[in-house]
C-alpha cells in the first residue's frame, strides 16, 4: 500500500487516516517508513510549536479534512497537520529512537504553546476545527491532561448544540469523526444527541466519491455506538 506522498504530509496523513478509518491491515515495514518519514517533518521552517511542517504543496493547494471540510489559514493548516502528525504517530506505534524523540519534541512544543493558551480550561484550542484535530490527537493517549481537556471539550460542545442534531460553529462531520474515538460517557451523548442528523443523511441517496463514502461509513459507525 502506498502511503507516503514525498510532496505532501497533508496527502501521507490521509492515506494513513483512511487504513486506520477502515482497519486495513498495515504491515511492520509500512508503518515504519511512513512514521519515520512524518517524524522527519518534526520542528522544520513551517511547523506550528515545533510539532510538524507541512510542504510547500500543502500550503498551496490548501486543506480538505478526512471528512471533506476545508482549512482556510495558514495557521490552521500547519496547526491540524501538526496534531493528525502526532496522532498518527501514536497509533502507528513505531517504536524507533528517532520516531519517539519527534513525537516527545512535537509535545513538549504544543503542551508550551498550550499552557499560554486562556481557552484550554473550555477544552477548546483556537477554532472548533482546530479543537477537534486537538481532540484527535488526545483520544490516541497524547499530551498532558488529555481527560480533562476532553472533558472540558465535550462540556463545550454540548453547550452548543443548534436543536437539531448538530453544533453551532463545529464542522459536523469532523466533530463526528472525534467523538467516535473519544472513550466518555459525555462523548457518547453527544453522539446520541447527533443520532438523527446521522440517520437523515443515510436516507438520501448515496454519493460514491470518497468523502461521500467516509461520511456514510462515519454515520454508521456513530448509530452503532448509540
Amino acid at each position: 500500500m502506498k502511503l507516503i506522498n514525498q510532496n505532501s504530509l497533508a496527502s501521507t496523513l490521509d492515506a494513513v487516516n483512511e487504513a486506520l478509518f477502515y482497519k486495513q491491515p498495515l504491515s511492520k515495514s509500512e508503518k515504519v517508513r511512513v512514521a519515520k518519514w512524518i517524524a522527519s517533518r518534526q520542528g522544520l521552517p513551517g511547523s506550528y510549536a515545533d510539532m510538524f511542517a507541512p510542504t510547500k504543496k500543502d500550503y498551496r493547494d490548501g486543506l480538505t479534512l478526512f471528512t471533506g471540510e476545508k482549512i482556510s489559514t495558514r495557521a490552521g493548516l500547519s496547526h491540524v497537520l501538526g496534531q493528525e502528525s502526532c496522532r498518527a504517530l501514536l497509533l502507528l506505534k513505531v517504536t524507533s529512537a528517532d520516531v519517539k524523540s519527534a513525537l516527545e519534541s512535537a509535545s513538549a512544543g504544543f503542551i508550551e504553546r498550550m499552557k499560554q493558551y486562556i481557552m484550554a480550561d473550555q477544552g477548546m484550542y483556537c477554532c472548533a476545527s482546530c479543537s477537534c484535530a486537538l481532540w484527535r490527537h488526545l483520544a490516541s493517549g497524547g499530551l498532558e491532561s488529555g481527560e480533562k481537556i476532553l472533558t472540558a471539550g465535550m462540556k463545550t460542545l454540548a453547550s452548543l448544540r443548534d436543536g437539531k442534531g448538530r453544533w453551532k460553529r463545529f464542522p459536523f462531520y469532523y466533530t463526528l469523526l472525534a467523538l467516535s474515538e473519544i472513550e466518555l460517557p459525555s462523548a457518547r451523548k453527544e453522539m446520541q444527541y447527533a443520532a438523527r442528523a446521522c440517520e437523515r443523511l443515510l436516507k438520501r441517496q448515496a454519493k460514491t466519491d470518497k468523502i461521500g463514502k467516509r461520511r456514510r461509513i462515519l454515520a454508521e459507525k456513530i448509530l452503532e455506538k448509540c
